[in-house]
């Protein structure tokens, strides 16, 4: 699925992105090419302006000059008398005279109409080869026949336009290939942490329900066993069913909880806070639970009075709790555990140390990962591997960060920062 929605957003981004680069191409083109028509008739018109000067102040037309003005300007002349070419246009050699020639024909055929003035200049099209010129035309006055026709071919500016077009095609076939790349990428990047969230959700469902199909199997199994136990058994199968369908609830619980962190739902009430009077009253509700495993449970604050803490103080003793459960039950007898807070620029830090079996630095990476559990000496019937997820959730509603390092002589200490 995601295969598909990659490619089409890719071809979306990039077709869209290359239209409109193609269209503002198209648009430069238009623009720039009836510029550069626009520019060569207005300098053909000059050349035309000059020209008529120069011959105003002559006598005489000669074939020097005729000759020169062509080679300046790349121009074709013709002298015309009552449509009768004079013997300038016929000193070429044979083929290039009979060409001019045909030329002339066609202009004056095509022309009869349009020669009213002084000098005009106007396009014209060869019938017969197709070639485009910018044309004009000299009269020498009322009182003479006389008219010198001036013939500008377009075909070097159509070359320009060609090589411009292609040129263009080029850039844009190129930026087309780099777009569509780019696009892939950067929808890839958009795409991937929707892929890794649903991966994530996946696993979640797979955990899930293995970790709640086993209390089920024992309880439908306790309950066959029920039905044919003699009276003295009976309660002992009873207090089995209870026991896992507490660890069935304790597990719903924690799942309702990160499913409400996802979903955005999760209730943070933010009220100020005396983050030590948190940290004692945690003490005291886990001592027992440490003085029946033999481990010694301290506690560490500062001398000086702290300020308050805006945060949601049942949340933050939830999170407490969970690393000194965690603690308590990696921990082994006769272990420590110490509970220390401090406050230092603006920020308060609690942290959670102990000298049990300690965590690798390849499951510090992922400790904190639903449903994920250390090595099976870590793992017991009690942890399902959500405590820590939902004590992550927890710090980072309230902005602030949680990690774990390892502990002089072993051991971990799992830190927060408020």
């Amino acid at each position: 699925m995601f295969k598909k929605v990659h490619l089409r957003l890719t071809l979306l981004c990039a077709g869209s992105t290359a239209t409109i680069m193609i269209i503002m191409s198209l648009c430069y083109l238009y623009v720039s090419e009836r510029s550069l028509y626009r520019n060569q008739f207005q300098a053909f018109e000059n050349d035309i302006n000059t020209i008529t000067t120069n011959l105003e102040h002559q006598t005489v037309i000669s074939m020097e000059w005729l000759s020169k003005m062509e080679s300046q300007g790349n121009y074709l002349f013709f002298v015309v008398d009552n449509g009768i070419p004079f013997l300038y246009n016929q000193l070429s050699d044979s083929g290039e005279a009979a060409s001019k020639n045909k030329l002339l024909e066609e202009f004056l055929d095509s022309s009869q109409s349009k020669i009213s003035a002084s000098h005009y200049a106007y396009t014209f099209t060869s019938p017969s080869t197709g070639t485009s010129y910018i044309a004009g035309v000299i009269n020498m006055g009322k009182a003479s026949s006389l008219e010198i026709i001036i013939l500008f071919s377009l075909e070097p500016l159509k070359s320009q336009i060609l090589e411009q077009r292609f040129r263009f095609t080029l850039i844009d076939i190129a930026a087309v290939i780099m777009l569509t790349a780019f696009a892939w990428i950067f929808t890839g990047r958009l795409l991937k942490p929707i892929i890794e969230n649903q991966q994530k959700q996946i696993q979640f469902v797979a955990a899930a329900s293995h970790e709640l199909r086993t209390p089920l199997a024992v309880i439908l199994s306790t309950e066959e066993c029920c039905q044919n136990a003699p009276q003295e058994k009976l309660s002992g199968f009873l207090k089995t069913i209870h026991n896992e369908a507490l660890h069935m609830s304790a597990l719903v619980d924690d799942m309702l909880t990160l499913s409400g962190s996802d979903s955005h739902h999760f209730s943070i009430n933010m009220q100020p806070v005396e983050i030590d009077t948190l940290i004692i009253n945690s003490y005291e509700s886990f001592e027992p639970l440490a003085k029946e495993k033999f481990i010694t449970l301290s506690v560490n604050l500062p001398e000086n009075p702290l300020p308050t803490c805006s945060a949601d103080s049942q949340r933050i003793s939830q999170v407490i709790a969970i690393l000194i459960q965690n603690a308590i039950s990696y921990t082994p007898e006769y272990g420590k555990i110490e509970l220390s807070l401090f406050y230092k620029k603006n920020h308060f830090h609690i942290s959670v140390t102990d000298n049990g079996i300690g965590i690798s630095d390849e499951d510090k990476k992922k400790i904190f990962d639903r449903f994920y559990r250390v090595e099976k000496s870590r793992s017991s019937k009690e942890h399902f591997g959500l405590g820590l997820s939902i004590a992550y959730e927890i710090v980072q509603a309230h902005g602030g960060s949680i990690s774990v390092t390892d502990a002089d002589g072993g051991g971990s200490i799992f830190t927060i920062i408020l």
